[in-house]
């Protein structure tokens, strides 16, 4: 009894600590609540999106909530956090001016819907699949680099969410999950034009029609969203004349993780179909061909 007594008398006599060990209980209590509530999400919700955005939720109001209670507690009442609030981030904007920057961002992403979670985009040069945004950091799955394609690289790459505000964000999913793909195809003078046209036409009307079929109603949606022309989503073929073959140029719209895999097919299908022609088309390649040689007159003494 005599130990509260002195506990009690000590804490009337510094009420300034009193304050202080008061603060800390809660603050220790929020930030302990905080990964409490994020585990009991993860295994209660089923859902992948909803368990995410629920977990990212209870972060964000958590602290919030901290804030919150540090002002209050620091200054006496709540109706100073709004000046408690501006005086702190003049004291260390500068300081803190890039994770201020980050933690904007953060927000910009997350209500603006820049991107998220499972979107593939391309940021400060940086292209890749979103696995996690946070208050800080938006974490990638690195694509490309020294790997050819649309292939993963192996890196992880976390990048600051003030990036947002630095330069363009290239999204390949959202609204319209798909992408305009082309390639050349260099065609022999004197082949069956039309012929060759039939059949790159064909095998890419073939293969594609899923892709065109999908796109159609994905496309119809963006022309009404944004203020933007009606595009061609059918195989498209250009031809153009060079000195040394006939170019043609096929150009498609394919799943934007589909699309190495899509040109591959392509590629062989149209070389099987052309082999099959006997001659009448061929593939044009960069070697020299000596048409005709000038008689040479040789006289011997």
């Amino acid at each position: 009894m005599e130990v509260f007594e002195n506990i009690s008398q000590w804490l009337n006599e510094h009420p300034v600590s009193f304050k202080i060990i008061k603060y800390l209980i809660w603050a220790v209590f929020i930030l302990l609540t905080i990964p409490f509530l994020r585990r009991f999400l993860k295994r209660k919700l089923p859902d992948t999106a909803i368990r995410y955005k629920s977990q990212k939720a209870v972060e964000f109001f958590g602290y919030i909530l901290l804030v919150i209670v540090t002002i209050s507690f620091f200054t006496g009442s709540i109706k100073d956090f709004a000046l408690a609030i501006g005086l702190l981030t003049a004291g260390i904007t500068i300081t803190l001016q890039e994770l201020i920057l980050s933690v904007a961002g953060s927000f910009y992403i997350f209500f603006i819907g820049v991107y998220k979670p499972g979107d593939r985009i391309e940021i400060n040069n940086i292209k890749g699949d979103v696995i996690d945004i946070d208050s800080v950091y938006t974490t990638m799955m690195e694509i490309g680099e020294w790997v050819s394609s649309d292939n993963y690289s192996g890196r992880i790459v976390k990048l600051s969410n003030a990036f947002v505000f630095k330069g363009p964000v290239y999204n390949y999913s959202k609204d319209f999950p798909f992408v305009w793909d082309e390639f050349n195809l260099p065609i022999r003078y004197g082949s069956d034009i039309e012929l060759a046209k039939t059949i790159v036409i064909r095998i890419a009307s073939e293969t594609l029609s899923e892709y065109v079929a999908k796109s159609i109603s994905e496309w119809n949606q963006v022309v009404k969203k944004y203020y933007i022309e009606n595009a061609e989503v059918d195989p498209t073929l250009a031809i153009t004349m060079t000195d040394n073959w006939i170019q043609f140029n096929l150009r498609y719209i394919v799943d934007y993780k589909r699309r190495r895999y899509t040109k591959h097919i392509l590629n062989e299908l149209i070389g099987k179909e052309i082999q099959k022609t006997d001659g009448k088309v061929q593939l044009a390649s960069a070697t020299f061909e000596i048409v005709s040689v000038p008689i040479i007159d040789v006289k011997k003494e």
